[in-house]
């Protein structure tokens, strides 16, 4: 059975970021719990609690929740009021729809002197003559019974009443009492018979199982056999789905019980088999047993490969669907390939060239959507030491330009050990000699013209 685990109300205390000491209020409806327990430890602060829609038998392991102040069971399978003597505080207790029968119970809420709102509708015991009066009568703190308000007049005349309504309840309460073990008894009956009839099932399909037949079976006539079974099997579910719903049964909480097993086995049966069928699906053939990789586009989306010369790279755009979710993708770039994973489905293409796969990155475009994944080639860690090998400064490039024009490429392998760099030196004072020489020789001329005329008059007349 299913019963309130740690987990559970962690999970519904999330308004209380998941605190279950403190919590003052909790919803645990509609969560198939077959047994109620640990609340009264976990949660002693509770104030309200909603547990309406389960399959509850039993109010329990509620008594030490002193400042409970509204308990909704409503929708269960209660068959009597117990336990809430403890819930001092208690004002309001709903229990629509349940099963109770023994209407004397209610004598257990005298002791709840707060308690002001009562609801008991859809119980076998509201259709009892005399109903209201005995619960009017015997609760005086009520104010509202059924969502109506009782009024004054009505009390003084149920508690005028009560001996004679009391004695009516109990007749009727036996009556039932000696129904329900009537029900109880045919349910166990009926049980037994179900365990029987599919003991007996199981005892015939594991009789057709067996090899009654030769071993030499052609292939064909097996696979037919095959899907005979299945559809033999699937015809035999669907007659017993409908002659479960379509049998009539009273509405006991073993009936219940029951209906709420037989879903929840046809639940785990149709989960079983969408599991089988996952497993059963053929794995995509990415890699042949030679280990060819094959390109594959399972996700039938459009893309396109370019192979980026200028940045050495390789770049591929697949076309991704704009509104799916990045976690649902999964890239795997190799050397030799690029694989992409969408929602399962194998994207993989066989690259023209070797690339490096730890410089790859790959991106979602925000307009379009598309996985764009950047691949730079293997090569280029080549061609980076070449073009560092080879780079030259600035100063030097008329140089390297004559020498491409003159096509003596041959030029600038120079011998390192001989030439390691140009003498600028030497150009210097080459071009320092050259420049000045004119500027230095005329004096020199002068002067050895002056030396040579010592004996030179100056007339003055001439």
């Amino acid at each position: 059975f299913l019963s309130v685990t740690e987990d559970l109300v962690r999970r519904r205390a999330e308004h209380n970021n998941c605190e279950i000491f403190s919590l003052e209020e909790i919803s645990l409806h509609q969560q198939e719990i077959e047994k109620l327990e640990h609340l009264d430890k976990w949660c002693r602060d509770l104030k309200i609690l909603y547990l309406q829609n389960n399959l509850i038998p039993k109010i329990e392991n509620v008594s030490k929740l002193k400042k409970l102040e509204y308990l909704n069971v409503a929708l269960n399978n209660i068959e009597r009021i117990e336990n809430l003597e403890g819930c001092e505080e208690l004002k309001k207790l709903d229990l629509t729809a349940n099963f109770i029968g023994e209407l004397s119970s209610i004598e257990s809420l005298k002791c709840n002197i707060h308690l002001k709102e009562l609801f008991l509708m859809g119980n076998p015991c509201t259709e009892f003559e005399g109903y209201r009066q005995f619960v009017v009568a015997t609760l005086q703190q009520l104010k509202y019974l059924d969502s109506k308000e009782i009024e004054r007049s009505e009390r003084i005349k149920a508690l005028q009443d009560y001996p004679e309504v009391q004695w009516k309840i109990r007749e009727q309460e036996a009556a039932y009492l000696l129904k329900r073990a009537r029900e109880k008894e045919e349910a166990q009956r009926r049980m037994q018979e179900k365990k029987d009839e599919k003991q007996k099932q199981m005892d015939s399909k594991l009789g057709w199982d067996s090899p009654d037949s030769p071993q030499e079976k052609p292939d064909r006539a097996e696979a037919d056999g095959e899907q005979e079974r299945c559809r033999t099997v699937e015809n035999d579910d669907d007659d017993e789905d409908r002659k479960f719903w379509e049998e009539p049964t009273p509405y006991t909480p073993e009936s219940r019980l029951e209906t709420h097993r037989y879903m929840e086995e046809k639940r785990r049966a149709k989960d079983n088999a969408r599991e089988s069928k996952k497993r059963e699906k053929t794995a995509w053939t990415l890699v042949t047993a030679e280990g060819k990789v094959l390109n594959v586009n399972v996700p039938k989306l459009h893309f396109s490969l370019k192979d980026d010369e200028g940045n050495n790279q390789i770049i591929l755009d697949l076309a991704v669907y704009r509104h799916l979710d990045t976690s649902l993708l999964d890239v795997d770039v190799q050397p030799t390939y690029v694989r992409v994973l969408v929602k399962g489905k194998p994207f993989q293409l066989v690259l023209p060239e070797e690339v490096k796969p730890d410089s790859s990155c790959a991106k979602r475009s925000q307009t379009t959507g598309h996985l764009v994944v950047t691949m730079p080639k293997a090569k280029e860690i080549i061609l980076a030491k070449q073009k560092v090998s080879a780079s030259i400064k600035h100063s030097d490039c008329n140089t390297q330009q004559k020498a491409t024009r003159s096509g003596q490429v041959e030029k600038l392998e120079v011998d390192p050990s001989k030439y390691s760099f140009p003498d600028v030196t030497k150009i210097v004072q080459d071009k320092e000699r050259t420049g000045q020489g004119p500027i230095k020789l005329q004096p020199q001329k002068v002067t050895e013209a002056k030396k040579s005329s010592y004996d030179f008059e100056n007339n003055e007349d001439v």
